[in-house]
């Protein structure tokens, strides 16, 4: 734990300089750290305290059960503050064969009439996903089109996370820059075989965003290479109906600070806001620190060893112009909120 005599500066910022809408997050565990079973004026507190006006919520993807509780409880309470997003029940796939497509798009209608503004898709998909004959589902299959399409149809957004990080696909040994972490979680391990390559995994994913240009789909984690922004600006390039958010990607984007700063420029009406860490009043002042300070060389988490990787980061200082759009209004075109 070497302590680095580099002397910088130390921006604290409570608040940022906009309101912000949270397009990444979650309620329940483990993710929310069960903020659905808590007091919804604390949850409402945490909140307030760091001006985020919006905080969308991605767990109803569980299951209906969960979907309709939130929906119920949190939602109902508040329900300026809060959207929720409806998920895919995989494991019906057996059941319903080459037509589960079609089932899919019918149940994501029932969600939406029971109150969800928005799909999720979760990272088993591309992973783990198999339909009836056990063979992995492809992120580009076509017998998920009616889906897909029903979304766009709703013209709700379709927030989608395949893969992971790029080490998590690579041999875990002395040349993976996430080898801790790895080694803390060995169930984040995906090396091919017997997963699908990176690569085949993400060509899926510009093949499927490609192929539905009345669809509006969010690419979480920054497209989900956030290691390598080049290929994440070709395919904004490629696809105007897809978006992505920045969120648990901070310390990818951070060491990165000049083609990060460009990255947000360019595609400062096409960036959201999430954190994916739950109503986290300190994490939400990291993410502030890192798109409106010019610090250098700065933890980008709250633990005193970097979790993913042991590096540092840099802050953007991004001007007011993007950090409107970037904190609020994308999000709020997209959601359907004023």
């Amino acid at each position: 734990m070497p302590r680095a005599q580099l002397v910088t500066k130390v921006t604290q910022i409570d608040k940022p300089r906009f309101p912000v809408i949270d397009a990444h997050n979650h309620l329940a565990e483990p993710f929310g750290g069960g903020w659905d079973k808590r007091p919804i004026n604390e949850l409402l507190d945490a909140l307030d305290a760091v001006d985020v006006r919006l905080y969308v919520d991605l767990d109803g993807g569980w299951g209906e059960d969960i979907l309709h509780r939130h929906l119920d409880t949190i939602k109902a309470a508040a329900p300026e503050r809060f959207q929720m997003f409806g998920g895919v029940n995989w494991a019906a796939w057996a059941e319903h064969g080459d037509k589960f497509g079609e089932w899919a798009a019918q149940q994501f209608r029932l969600q939406v009439a029971r109150g969800a503004q928005g799909l999720k898709i979760w990272k088993p998909f591309g992973l783990h996903v198999r339909d009836q004959h056990g063979t992995l589902v492809a992120v580009d299959d076509s017998r998920l089109d009616p889906l897909w399409a029903t979304a766009g149809e709703l013209k709700l957004p379709v927030l989608i996370h395949v893969a992971d990080p790029v080490a998590f696909f690579e041999p875990i040994d002395n040349t993976n820059e996430r080898w801790e972490e790895l080694h803390a979680h060995p169930d984040w391990q995906f090396t091919s075989p017997p997963f699908p390559s990176f690569m085949t995994i993400l060509n899926g994913f510009a093949n499927l965003v490609a192929r539905h240009p009345q669809t509006t789909f969010i690419g979480a984690h920054v497209a989900c290479y956030s290691e390598n922004l080049g290929w994440v600006s070709a395919l904004l390039d490629r696809c105007p109906n897809l978006y992505v958010d920045f969120s648990a990607r901070i310390g990818e984007l951070g060491r990165q600070p000049y083609a990060a700063r460009r990255f947000f420029l360019q595609y400062a009406d096409r960036i959201l806001f999430g954190i994916d860490a739950g109503a986290n009043i300190d994490r939400y002042r990291l993410y502030y620190r890192f798109l409106e300070s010019d610090d250098e060389y700065f933890n980008y988490n709250n633990a005193p060893i970097p979790s993913q990787g042991r590096w540092y980061i840099y802050g953007l200082y991004l001007p007011d112009d993007v950090l409107q759009k970037v904190y609020y209004e994308n999000a709020a075109r997209i959601q359907g909120v004023s």
